[in-house]
């Protein structure tokens, strides 16, 4: 009882405004008895005290008192079904706005000025990394602008996977010098429309605005996209070189404020510090997108006024006594919701009872989304496996490219990419993925070859070793000693009765003329000193020797191994390899070099972006 107390003290309404409904029932009950009477034709003929000895107590057209009672029940638990009682709160997570934010880059030779030591362009890398890793929560997507503006990386919900291209990102990247400010908006616009944002916040990090993009920035603020500036530089400016010579580049900071006013953002100069960034509302978004992100949830009230449907639709029955076929319909509907449905199969192309095919494929592709954001990349592709559309080729192209499956998200960018002609995102993704599988497949052919050099190598040294033979231990020791110039045979007696000195230590050993010698057990004494230092060096140089002969036999056993199996075409090709890799410079930003020129040339070839 005392637990029945309990959750009856936790009773609560979520819609209370229902419960005035129930004022209505006194006034529907009387208006039902009085239509009732005077509908009986028996009351206009017989006196009103002779109706209770001849008609039917409780005779009525709908069945009698008892069903009214029970339809009167089952109004008032329906009411309170629809006042939404609720007796427990479960937490719910927050929902979070996806805001997304596209960073564009100055990428101009402006950039190396010096005013912001070292340059610019470093400062703003440091600045991006610092955003990239503390923005809590939105997708992000980087662009890079000189004379025209190009795509790094595309939205993302992985910061860290944008910080990657930080380091490549220089003017030497870029097709063509400039400062085109206002095409670097319109393409940031353009990456948020094509995703799908309505809204979307767009930073730009450059040192001067013209009229053209305050025109643009203007746009994009009509079209939903706060456009910002963070400003690089300083008013006195920096020298920079040019094709032309030496040029200098000053920060025009009322031009950005313009900007910034006219694109609804804000406007900042780049500071050491994280003020600069929390001022334009970049690093924190809004409080409910940092709470989702950090995984945060809220406590709900629960709406358990589901459970009194059926216990309402139980006393309405009898109302329908006369009707056969409607009793049977109200009887399947009351079992139909406990049965299992397939609402999840989206290879039904006419939907179910409950969703249609594209609520069907919507809740596929988001569980889809769901299993790749918790990295379940088997789950995730067969999840998009049987979606239809661009998108769900080009998540399917991910999710494989994730699970290593190369070839198959090859065939998945390029089936997204009929569909959809254009797609800039499938696009960069098939490049990616196109050099990951080249890297394995030449990561493989480096692996098989140096297996074949080792197997190749340990078969020589086997024969080398069965036609060697062992040498005694004194020839080997009697070697060593004549390379270092040293004897190990024992002196002869000298005539005197002493010792004869050792080669290389008499004029060490000899006084000088005039001067009486040492006795002979001194010079012994001193001859055996010498010798066992010269033993003792002799015994290191050995080991060192021995040490270094060990470590390069387990290095080259390796290769040996590998190389011992190999063809002289594969031996050719592998020098050939070796020698073409010592040749490549080291260049990360080659891989950005190419793909700008490819999509500049694209772009004059198609008259446009």
């Amino acid at each position: 009882m005392s637990a029945i107390w309990a959750a009856l003290a936790q009773l609560h309404f979520l819609r209370p405004w229902w419960l005035l409904a129930l004022l209505l029932v006194p006034l529907l009950v009387w208006r039902l008895r009085a239509r009732a009477r005077r509908r009986s034709g028996w009351r206009e003929a017989v006196d009103a005290h002779l109706l209770p000895h001849l008609l039917e107590p409780g005779g009525s057209a709908t069945g009698g008192a008892w069903t009214r009672r029970l339809a009167l029940l089952g109004l008032l638990l329906a009411l309170l079904a629809l006042a939404g009682p609720s007796l427990r709160k479960q937490p719910q997570p927050l929902w979070q706005s996806r805001q997304p934010l596209v960073l564009a880059l100055d990428l101009s030779r402006a950039a190396l000025a010096r005013d912001l030591p070292p340059t610019r362009l470093a400062q703003a890398r440091a600045k991006l990394a610092s955003l990239l890793r503390e923005r809590a929560g939105g997708q992000v997507a980087l662009v890079a602008f000189a004379e025209d503006a190009y795509t790094v990386a595309p939205l993302t919900d992985d910061a860290g996977n944008v910080a990657l291209f930080l380091d490549a990102l220089a003017p030497d990247v870029m097709p063509a010098d400039g400062q085109r400010i206002d095409r670097a908006i319109a393409w940031s616009q353009r990456l948020l429309q094509q995703a799908g944002f309505p809204r979307g916040d767009i930073l730009l990090l450059t040192d001067h605005a013209d009229a053209a993009a305050i025109a643009m920035a203007a746009k994009a603020a009509a079209a939903g996209y706060r456009v910002s500036a963070l400003g690089l530089g300083t008013a006195q400016g920096g020298v920079f070189e040019t094709p032309g010579g030496l040029a200098q580049a000053r920060l025009d900071a009322p031009s950005l404020r313009a900007l910034a006013t006219s694109g609804g953002g804000g406007y900042r100069r780049l500071t050491a510090d994280a003020a600069d960034l929390r001022a334009l509302g970049v690093l924190e978004p809004r409080q409910a997108d940092g709470a989702a992100a950090r995984g945060a949830s809220v406590k709900q009230w629960q709406d358990d006024g589901a459970w009194l449907l059926p216990l309402a639709l139980a006393c309405l029955l009898p109302l329908f006594r006369r009707g056969n076929v409607l009793v049977l319909l109200l009887a399947a509907a009351l079992w139909l919701p406990s049965q299992p449905v397939a609402a999840q199969d989206a290879g039904n192309r006419h939907g179910t009872l409950w969703q249609r095919a594209d609520q069907l494929a919507h809740a596929q592709l988001q569980e889809g989304i769901a299993a790749y954001t918790a990295k379940d990349y088997p789950r995730a592709i067969e999840k998009f496996s049987s979606l239809p559309g661009a998108d769900a080729q080009y998540n399917l192209g991910n999710a494989l490219a994730q699970a290593g499956r190369y070839d198959e998200a090859l065939a998945a960018y390029d089936r997204a990419l009929r569909q959809r002609p254009g797609m800039a995102d499938a696009s960069y993704n098939r490049a990616q993925v196109e050099a990951a599988r080249r890297r394995q497949q030449q990561k493989q052919q480096q692996q098989k070859q140096q297996q074949k050099q080792q197997q190749k190598q340990g078969q020589q040294e086997q024969q080398q070793q069965g036609q060697q033979q062992p040498q005694p231990q004194q020839q080997q020791q009697e070697r060593a000693q004549q390379q270092n110039g040293q004897q190990s045979a024992e002196p002869a007696a000298s005539p005197g009765g002493g010792q004869a000195q050792q080669p290389g230590q008499q004029g060490a050993q000899q006084p000088p003329a005039g001067q009486p010698q040492p006795p002979p057990e001194a010079q012994a004494e001193a001859r055996e000193k010498v010798q066992a230092q010269a033993d003792a060096a002799q015994r290191q140089r050995m080991q060192e020797v021995l040490r270094k002969q060990e470590g390069q036999r387990a290095v080259t056993q390796a290769d040996a191994s590998v190389q011992a199996r190999e063809s002289p075409e594969q031996r050719e090709r592998r020098q050939a390899n070796e020698a073409w890799l010592q040749r490549v410079p080291d260049d990360p930003g080659a891989l950005l070099r190419a793909r700008f020129q490819l999509e500049a040339r694209r772009r004059r070839e198609g008259g446009g972006p």
